[in-house]
This record gives structure tokens, C-alpha cells and sequence, in this order.
């Protein structure tokens, strides 16, 4: 099939989880046969941190306005047999009525942010969904699954919400004999709702664990933040780097944005990039945690600085080990980006069979 999509990015990681997401994503479509056109807004803040600028796996395209997005793109879409609109994109409502007006094939909106997403539109904040498209794509992508998928369909009219959740690249990531230099790592973006959790369970965790160095990565963190003496910063770890990062620590933290907890099912592409690698997850709690890992033997579960520190001084090294190995094989069994690509394909095939009759 021949796919075109519109996402925020897939040319930079920086300051987003998108990019990693698609480049999986999109390389095993790829090898399923498929055709992709990827059209990525040129915006300066990427163009000055793009770590994949010509990926192998698809035709990129950018455009600097929807102007010329319509103008320089209508015939491919129109020809496409699917089309999607990822979320995140600028002017989002104008493209995705666009695309719903030109394309003759399926068309799709990829939420890379379902959580999120709800929550603007509950607020009448429609910077790239409006609930009025909602019933006219074909098919609703979602990064969160559960009760959610349910929600979108009876309460926004969506014919078709199926979960696609982000997934990992096991070509990428995986075990490296290195040496421990982290007792615990996080890697994401400041966010002002996850920084009380990093705080909680792991700069409070470092400062009463002093004989071990903590490490947290990701931009935006305000530059006076008060870190224990031993937890050092990253201001940028580009994706290159990732599986490294998180083979050099002995645990990882896994949080969770406040949206995404209220609504379940919401795994972060953290859990699996890490428990790829072979390293133990400790991550905070939320609704549905346990269908993608069994607490205790594939992940950690900690609310509070204490139980962080439990882990460190109970867990010895055998089972820190094989709690690692096991969520390793639950992630190429049930997560790895040819997964949800065969995962896609399906949802695209049951639209097509449906349209038919």
C-alpha cells in the first residue's frame, strides 16, 4: 500500500518522543512491502537538532506552510490508500480537514498523545484535533488503550479506536556488556507534572543513597533545579545514545505524565527501550500497568522514595538480573515496532473490508 503521513517529526528526536516512534514504526512498514511519504513541517527549532535528516525507510518531504503542504502534496494524497494525521502537528484541524476532503483512501489520526489529547479537547483546546474530525477519520490511532478507546468512540463518534502503542526497536536496543555506572537513570523531557515523581523517586532516592551516582537526561529542565550532588545531567541525549545510557545503569525510572495516569493503559516508549536493553524498570502506577508486565518479576512498582530504596537493598544481583531478562522477552514478544506494524496493517485491512461492504 502506498502510505502518506503528516507527523511532527521524524527527522529530530529533540524535545520529542515522536520521532523515534515513527522511525520504527516506519522501517518495518517498510519491510512489509509498504511505500511511505512522510511530510514533516520545517520548523527551526528541529531543523537545528535533526539526527536522522534523510531516513532510509521513506520519502521525506518538508513544507514550510499548509499552503504549500496543500498545494505541493494534494495529488499524493489523493492517490495514497492511507493517509494519516499524526497528533502534535501544526495547524492539525486545517490538515486533517484537508486530508479527510482530498483522500480517497482510509484516513487515520495517529495519537501519539491520547491522554493529552482528551484533556485540551475537554478544555476547548483544539491545537490540532477538533471534535468534530474525530468521526470523520476512518480510523483512530491510539497510543493509550482500555477504557479509552471505548470513550472515543461513544462519546466522540470514532468508527473505528484500535490501540497502537509505541513499541521499540530491537535492532536498537538491547543488552550490552558494560560497566554499571548509574544506580538509577531517568531519560525524558522536564514536564511539570512529572517533576514532583523525579523528585520522589529518584532525587530524594539519590540524596539518601549518596554512595551511588544517579543520572538524569532530557532538555528543559530549569537550570537551578536543586539536584543531589550526585545526580548528574544531560542536557541532550540523542537517540543514538539511548541504548548505552540505559545499559550503564543498574535500574531505570519510569514516569508517567499526569494525563496518561488518569488515563491507563498508557505505556511510555521508556518501559520498553529500557526493558529491551535488560535493565530492571522501576515506574510509578497506573490503571492497566499490568497487561504489559507482571509486577515484581518484569518491572518495579514504587509510589515513594522508600520503596525505591527498598529495591536497591533488597534486590541482589541475580534476580536484579532476571527481573531485566524477563521483561526483555515480554518486549520482543509483544512490542517491538514489527509488531505494531503488522499491528497497523490490520487495522487498515479491517477498515478496507468494512468499507467494502
Amino acid at each position: 500500500m502506498k502510505f502518506v503521513i503528516i507527523g511532527l517529526s521524524v527527522t529530530s528526536s529533540w524535545g520529542n518522543g515522536h520521532a523515534t516512534t515513527y522511525r520504527a514504526l516506519l522501517r518495518e512498514l517498510a519491510a512489509l512491502g509498504h511505500q511511505i511519504l512522510f511530510l514533516e513541517h520545517d520548523v527551526p527549532y528541529y531543523a537545528k537538532h535533526r539526527d536522522m535528516p534523510e531516513p532510509p525507510f521513506c520519502e521525506l518531504q518538508l513544507y514550510t506552510s499548509v499552503n504549500e503542504l496543500k498545494n505541493n502534496y494534494s495529488k499524493a494524497v489523493a492517490e495514497a490508500d492511507v493517509v494519516i494525521v499524526g497528533s502534535y502537528v501544526q495547524s492539525g484541524v486545517e490538515v486533517g480537514e484537508w486530508v479527510i476532503n482530498t483522500a480517497q483512501g482510509i484516513t487515520a489520526f495517529y495519537d501519539i498523545d491520547t491522554p493529552v489529547t482528551l484533556a485540551k479537547l475537554e478544555k476547548g483546546d483544539f491545537e490540532y484535533l477538533h471534535p468534530d474530525l474525530i468521526s470523520k477519520y476512518d480510523l483512530y490511532l491510539s497510543f493509550s488503550g482500555g477504557p479509552i478507546l471505548k470513550h472515543l468512540e461513544n462519546n466522540y463518534g470514532s468508527p473505528r479506536a484500535r490501540a497502537l502503542y509505541c513499541s521499540v526497536d530491537p535492532q536498537l536496543y538491547y543488552p550490552e556488556e558494560t560497566k554499571n555506572c548509574w544506580q538509577m537513570g531517568y531519560l525524558g523531557t522536564y514536564s511539570d507534572d512529572r517533576q514532583p515523581t523525579v523528585e520522589r523517586l529518584l532525587n530524594k532516592a539519590a540524596s539518601k543513597y549518596s554512595h551511588e551516582v544517579f543520572i538524569v537526561a532530557g532538555p528543559q529542565y530549569p537550570a537551578d533545579y536543586p539536584w543531589s550532588s550526585n545526580v548528574k545531567r544531560i542536557a541532550h541525549l540523542p537517540p543514538a545514545d539511548h541504548r548505552h545510557f540505559y545499559n550503564t545503569q543498574k535500574y531505570t525510572l519510569n514516569v508517567t505524565r499526569a494525563d496518561m495516569i488518569k488515563a491507563g493503559y498508557s505505556p511510555s516508549v521508556r518501559l520498553f527501550e529500557a526493558a529491551a536493553c535488560g535493565v530492571p524498570v522501576i515506574s510509578d502506577y497506573w490503571e492497566g500497568i499490568e497487561t504489559f508486565y507482571n509486577p515484581g518479576t518484569e518491572l518495579l512498582i514504587a509510589e515513594n522514595t522508600e520503596q525505591v530504596l527498598n529495591y536497591f537493598k533488597k534486590i541482589d544481583e541475580e534476580e536484579r538480573r532476571q527481573i531485566g531478562k524477563n521483561a526483555r522477552a515480554k518486549v520482543l514478544k509483544y512490542h517491538t515496532a514489527t509488531v505494531r506494524a503488522k499491528e497497523l496493517e490490520a487495522a487498515v485491512n479491517e477498515v478496507h473490508q468494512l468499507l467494502k461492504v
